[in-house]
């Protein structure tokens, strides 16, 4: 899944972003590390047009929600 989008690689805040795992309409998925717990976690970055679009960027912001709220 490389490409000229593929950011692995490069930092986003506290976030290493180590490989992409996955693309979708909302944005890409990236296997990360937190720095700050130094764990491994998914990461979403969100596409510009869907953060600029209030109804996409509230239709992320609860599916965040519900998969925040899932314990495993």
């Amino acid at each position: 899944m490389h490409n000229d989008h593929d950011r692995s690689g490069s930092q986003i805040g506290p976030y290493e972003l180590k490989k992409l795992i996955g693309r979708g309409g909302m944005g890409e998925v990236y296997e990360a590390v937190d720095t700050r717990l130094g764990r491994t976690i998914a990461l979403k970055v969100l596409l510009p047009e869907v953060v600029q679009d209030l109804e996409r960027r509230t239709r992320f912001e609860r599916e965040a929600k519900a998969l925040a709220a899932l314990k495993h």
